[in-house]
């Protein structure tokens, strides 16, 4: 055990206690016993309590109590030595007097001893049983009315003071005992025996002869001691902080805890039996079972309030609102699918017959994997309000998702979860909301998809419209494949050929016409002056449009395939009859022609352009554009030159090209038409189409430029109200070309009244309502001879 165990208590002050004088140094031992302390360095005049275990140190102890009471003490360099050498020992020490001597319970000695001058060891003169030396006394070197000194001493009290303060381990009273030592060489001594300094350095101040230099020393080990105490505290103060704040975080989180188990648990404990519930009644497939059950396991382990929680919730919440295997029942009533589509939707008989056939299948077979319709036509005929109408017709649930300026592929496939503010795709979405898993999909404006850096989409769709794959749809922010296969995809598109071929390979094509006056006439009747006198509160008003009235401002105020601009033509009317009734003037119960130009003002459009006679080189020819049928002049126009051709009118390649074959095409048979040879090599022709503007292009005009041309060498003017399509060769046959019900009708609608049509195209003519083409005369034709006979008129 120590011979020295440190207390809780400071060294006693003696009171009254002063420097040896030289007499008193004349009296003491030069040979004395001696101790070694470990840990402890023991300062002139400073009492210290020891406690006395080692033999050699009870001996001394006894040996100092016979004799004169007086004991050397020194420190040992290493604390951990049980049984020093006197190697091992500093030779700087301090002679002590033996005060007070104490038998404890334990067994042990504790003893009070005194230092009072400092030593130098000059040899040991025994070592057993206990050790003994030959020591010289050193004299301290005081200085004298120095006032460096004094301000040296008053540093180290205020040092030792906010010590004191600062650490909690020394107690406030040794604070008032510094305050009334007024000796200075006792004040250094008793404050370097308090430090919590190393040994060697208390040592390396023992053995300082000047008294200055000691204190200037001391005062450098109190301002390390007083920055460790003050960064201890500050710890100390921070760690309590901290505790005090988990204290307070635990108490008020155990309030909380107590009230919400009144309330009923835990708001997500709540949250998560919810989702487990809700899951009960679903019937979903092993895996979206199994990553559901993952997701909860995960949820409870998470706190509500890391971000990681809201997208697994809403992941979850997303699983549970899908209708895995919610399908409404269809209705397989054939007669009452087509009312429900007759009455929706005027003609059209084409898609009505699709429709009816897939329900037929259905009936029969009561499985059969959707296909993928896509109705391509015109703007404004009703394409997408057919999907509803279909939906109606076999008791399905309708979604509509727009495709117009989609440019990124995450919008089909979704987002996945790992990024911030990820959703699920368009597809999902939709089906979320409907709550059904067989509804009638409407995928509208397919051909407008967009396709940049950002991804592209229509490849995106390869797998929702392809049957054979879309039965295990992969959304990447569900992470589970979704069965589509029972829905019923519906494409809309104004041109195939802007649909991306792969996609294009997986559509069913059904081609939608624009509509003849007639079906115009019968969809305004039935459908739009209805909806626009419900939209204009005009119900109970007496206000209609006789069949004639309607084909007059079809003809005359709207040129178009759809019914969009004869909607907007009849809201004009029906606004003009409101303001009337407000102001309540007379309302013309039947609306006149006359009426129709006070409120639209003259007629837009008119039909004469085409029934004047026009000079020779100017043909009708009949043109197919996305927004349906139209009528196209073409001039030919001659003058002296070289027998250069020139082509004006924002002309395509192809059309530049029937030009040039009508031309050579002539050239041969120059003589046939009564042309002289010389007339091509002098003559300059200029070939164009008006509205400039518009690009045209298209091999459809073949048969027009070559009437043109004709028209204008030989001088013989085409006949009034005929115009004419069909494609050239060089040996002037005439092949079939395309659209030509649009075209039909749009000569219809021009007041046209002969068409002449390549003989391959009557197929076509015949699959038109005959009561729409009643008033045209047709001429079919297999070659340029036939087309020229018929439309030229004679000299």
């Amino acid at each position: 055990m120590n011979d020295l165990q440190e207390m809780e208590f400071m060294p006693i002050v003696p009171l009254g206690e002063e420097e040896l004088k030289e007499e008193e140094k004349g009296a003491l031992p030069e040979e004395v016993p001696l101790i070694a302390l470990r840990n402890t360095v023991l300062f002139p005049n400073v009492v210290l309590p020891i406690t006395i275990a080692r033999e050699k140190s009870v001996k001394a102890i006894q040996e100092a109590q016979k004799a004169n009471k007086w004991i050397a003490v020194v420190a040992q360099k290493d604390g951990s030595n049980d049984d020093p050498a006197p190697g091992d020992m500093y030779s700087t020490g301090t002679l002590a007097r033996i005060v007070k001597q104490i038998k404890m319970p334990d067994g042990n000695t504790t003893v009070f001893i005194m230092g009072r001058i400092r030593f130098q060891i000059e040899a040991f003169s025994q070592t057993e049983p206990y050790y003994k030396a030959r020591i010289r006394f050193l004299d301290d070197y005081f200085p004298k009315d120095d006032a460096e000194f004094d301000a040296l001493v008053s540093s180290i009290k205020d040092h030792s003071e906010q010590i004191i303060q600062t650490s909690p381990n020394i107690p406030s009273e040794a604070g008032i005992v510094l305050r009334n030592i007024e000796q200075h060489s006792f004040l250094v001594h008793f404050i370097a025996s308090n430090l919590s300094s190393k040994t060697a350095e208390k040592q390396n101040l023992l053995e300082e002869n000047d008294v200055k230099q000691r204190a200037e020393k001391l005062l450098s080990l109190l301002q390390s001691e007083l920055q460790i105490v003050e960064l201890k505290a500050e710890i100390t103060n921070k760690a309590r902080g901290e505790m005090d704040k988990q204290q307070r975080e635990y108490f008020l989180q155990q309030q909380l805890k107590s009230i919400r188990e009144e309330l009923g648990g835990e708001p997500n404990e709540r949250e998560i039996r919810d989702l487990q519930k809700r899951a009960e009644s679903l019937k979903w497939s092993e895996a979206a079972k199994e990553l559901f059950q993952k997701n909860i396991e995960k949820l409870e382990r998470m706190h509500p309030s890391t971000p990681d929680y809201s997208v697994v919730y809403n992941h979850l919440d997303l699983m549970l609102d899908l209708p895995w295997s919610n399908y409404t029942q269809d209705n397989y009533d054939l007669k009452r699918a087509e009312r429900i589509l007759d009455h929706d939707h005027f003609g059209m008989d084409k898609i009505k017959d699709r429709i009816v056939e897939y329900l037929a299948v259905l009936k029969l077979k009561g499985d059969l994997k959707s296909p993928i319709l896509c109705f391509v036509g015109p703007p404004g005929i009703g394409k997408t309000s057919l999907g509803r109408s279909i939906a109606n017709a076999i008791d399905r649930k309708y979604v509509r998702l727009s495709l117009g300026g989609l440019h990124d592929e995450s919008e089909i496939r979704g987002h996945r979860k790992t990024y911030i503010g990820a959703m699920p795709g368009r597809i999902i979405q939709q089906l979320r909301k409907i709550k059904s898993a067989n509804p009638v999909f409407i995928l509208d404006e397919i051909d407008k998809i967009g396709n940049d850096f950002r991804g592209d989409p229509s490849s995106a769709l390869l797998e929702v419209l392809d049957p054979e794959q879309n039965s295990s749809f992969y959304d990447n922010y569900l992470e589970l494949e979704f069965d589509l296969s029972k829905v019923l995809f519906i494409a809309t598109a104004n041109s195939i050929s802007d649909i991306q071929p792969a996609l294009r390979d997986r559509l069913e094509i059904i081609q939608l016409s624009g509509y003849s006056i007639e079906e115009k006439v019968e969809i305004a009747r039935r459908h739009l002056i209805p909806k626009q006198k419900e939209l204009h509160g005009l119900d109970k008003v007496k206000l209609s449009l006789s069949d004639k009235v309607l084909q007059y401002l079809i003809q005359n105020y709207t040129r178009e395939s759809g019914v969009r601009e004869l909607d907007r033509v009849l809201a004009a009317l029906m606004r003009h009859a409101a303001k009337q009734v407000a102001m309540e003037e007379s309302v013309e119960p039947q609306l006149s022609i006359s009426s129709l130009e006070k409120v639209l003002g003259k007629p837009k459009f008119s039909n004469e352009i085409y029934s004047k006679g026009h000079p020779a080189g100017v043909a009708v020819g009949l043109a197919w554009t996305s927004v349906g049928g139209d009528i196209l002049f073409i001039e030919a126009g001659l003058h002296k030159g070289k027998g250069s051709l020139t082509l004006t009118g924002n002309l395509g390649d192809v059309m530049k090209e029937s030009a040039t074959t009508a031309l050579s095409y002539l050239k041969a048979h120059a003589a046939k038409w009564g042309i002289r040879h010389e007339q091509f090599e002098e003559t300059n022709i200029h070939i164009h189409v008006p509205e400039g503007a518009v690009p045209k292009d298209g091999p459809s005009a073949g048969i027009t430029m070559l009437t043109a041309l004709t028209s204008a060498f030989t001088g013989r003017r085409v006949r009034p109200y005929l115009a004419m399509t069909g494609e050239i060769t060089l040996r002037g046959q005439v092949l079939p070309v395309g659209g030509i019900k649009e075209k039909v009708l749009a000569s219809k609608r021009a007041g046209v009244k002969e068409v002449i049509l390549c003989a391959l195209n009557e197929k076509d003519v015949e699959e038109i309502n005959p009561a729409y083409v009643k008033g045209l005369k047709f001429h079919y034709v297999t070659n340029m001879d036939e087309v020229l006979d018929a439309a030229l008129l004679k000299r």
